[in-house]
């Protein structure tokens, strides 16, 4: 019997995730909600099935039918996280997973200005954003300490890799260097965070919550620094924070609002992880 992944939310991370597994010779299902996602992703063999929270999996029997391991990348929205809650109770019934992922965020620890946090250390989330994350992964671990679903919490830092980078927000010209004094955020790039879920895969450990973050959180504005640096092209000005942030979205306005170190010691020694990018800098070459 081959295992199976089965991915709510089939964006740019659990992609990731699922090529690798498929090139090991694994079967591939999952969710998107873009009809040329599906298309594409359909195309590699994978069945993949349309989901938000209003459209519920029309045969949830027959879509997750084979599935060992389960993922779900799907972010919680004002009524919670629209997997727990069209599709709680059926998850809770299946026989045979060895594995469940639920992707989360280290927003769930809020503003430490700049003090460290582990996975240990209380949430205290600092937005709505994060407040529904902490509910949703509470959701997760409900089916872990009331049914037994082998599920495994993991928080990422702000996601880069192919495509999704400070050189490409660089290129585009969308680049801006606010700097709010004593702010650092960590990241992780892709492949490490890939690399992080195959070693949990193989090694679970049900219950678990894992931070996902490299070895140097850093200022914004010296990432963006860095890639005009590699790129060989002039900086954007430094913008002051308290200067510029009534222009600001609400979205970036929340992550300049937070400052904390993500410890990432458990990775390394309970799954064996070596970041094959420890900061942005190896990072940001790796991509260019």
């Amino acid at each position: 019997m081959k295992n199976k992944l089965f991915c709510f939310g089939m964006g740019y991370t659990a992609q990731a995730l699922a090529r690798r597994l498929a090139s090991a010779g694994w079967l591939i299902a999952g969710t998107s909600r873009d009809a040329n996602a599906r298309q594409a992703m359909a195309g590699q063999g994978w069945e993949i099935s349309p989901f938000d929270e209003d459209l519920p999996l029309g045969n949830f029997a027959k879509a997750l039918a084979g599935t060992t391991h389960l993922m779900s990348s799907v972010p919680p929205g004002e009524a919670g996280d629209p997997v727990i809650a069209l599709h709680g109770t059926d998850i809770a019934a299946m026989d045979g997973l060895q594995w469940a992922g639920y992707l989360s965020t280290t927003g769930v620890y809020g503003d430490r200005q700049g003090g460290e946090v582990d996975e240990s250390s209380e949430r205290i989330p600092a937005s709505e954003r994060g407040r529904r994350r902490v509910m949703a992964e509470d959701a997760w671990l409900d089916l872990w300490r009331e049914h037994g679903i082998p599920v495994h919490i993991f928080r990422l830092a702000g996601i880069y890799g192919p495509g999704r980078n400070a050189l490409e927000t660089v290129r585009q010209g969308r680049a801006r260097r606010i700097h709010r004094p004593g702010q650092v955020f960590g990241r992780i790039q892709l492949d490490d965070i890939v690399q992080t879920l195959l070693a949990s895969i193989e090694q679970p450990n049900p219950g678990a919550a894992y931070n996902l973050a490299d070895d140097e959180p850093a200022p914004p504005d010296e990432v963006i620094a860095y890639a005009c640096e590699l790129l060989g092209v002039d900086p954007p000005p430094l913008q002051d924070f308290d200067q510029v942030k009534d222009g600001l979205s609400p979205m970036a306005l929340s992550f300049y609002g937070e400052s904390k170190r993500v410890s990432n010691k458990r990775i390394k020694e309970e799954l064996g992880v070596r970041l094959k990018w420890p900061t942005y800098r190896e990072g940001l070459k790796g991509l260019l």
